[in-house]
């Protein structure tokens, strides 16, 4: 791992555990959670807000107002407001993704569970998902809870995350996997043909 990923890593872990440690005086933890989920599913569909906290060039007040005007909008308790301004006055928004795994995995692990985080085409089911979790549980040995993102861009099948494992279901990583599959197969044919000696005319 590289010094600036580490740091980064260190920063998230620092500022999680506070987080948390703010939620549970305020009574708030649950609210909290769910506020850093939906804010989780912001950051994955807009990639301008993904460039807005990473950017060293926005001043500090500016993303403060834009944090503010999105906890507002919508609804943040205000544990998760003021923690994410003073993420913003802190200069660390750039590491808001790994304060939110952090987070996740923090509570799950106080939960004895594990949380996985299933992409799908289509939206799950409620029997769906709860014989997903009864699978995913007695796989790994521990309660499981399934965090469902919709994404039609994987066109069918499913990606399921369990911390740093992934069981990869997905139709077009399939696709993807039998397209190089054909293509490494064509380049071995051709290959074999280009080493063959030219056949010797009959006499």
């Amino acid at each position: 791992m590289s010094a600036s990923r580490e740091t980064s890593q260190i920063v998230a872990l620092r500022y999680a555990k506070a987080l948390i440690d703010l939620a549970e005086e305020s009574k708030s933890l649950k609210n909290v959670e769910s506020d850093l989920a939906a804010l989780e599913d912001m950051l994955e569909e807009s990639a301008d807000l993904r460039a807005m906290i990473a950017s060293p060039v926005i001043s500090r007040g500016n993303q403060q107002a834009v944090m503010t005007e999105i906890s507002k909008k919508a609804g943040f308790d205000k544990t998760t407001l003021n923690f994410l301004k003073t993420l913003a006055e802190n200069r660390r928004l750039y590491a808001l993704k790994k304060m939110i795994d952090a987070v996740r995995l923090d509570l799950s692990k106080r939960r004895g569970e594990m949380k996985a985080i299933v992409k799908v085409a289509q939206d799950l089911t409620d029997a769906q998902r709860k014989e997903l979790e009864a699978a995913l549980t007695k796989s790994a040995g521990v309660d499981v809870s399934v965090e469902v993102k919709v994404e039609p861009s994987i066109l069918g099948g499913m990606i399921v995350t369990m911390g740093s494992h992934m069981i990869d279901d997905s139709v077009a990583r399939k696709l993807e996997k039998l397209r190089i599959t054909m293509e490494s197969g064509a380049n071995e044919n051709a290959s074999v043909q280009e080493l063959k000696p030219a056949a010797k005319g009959k006499k």
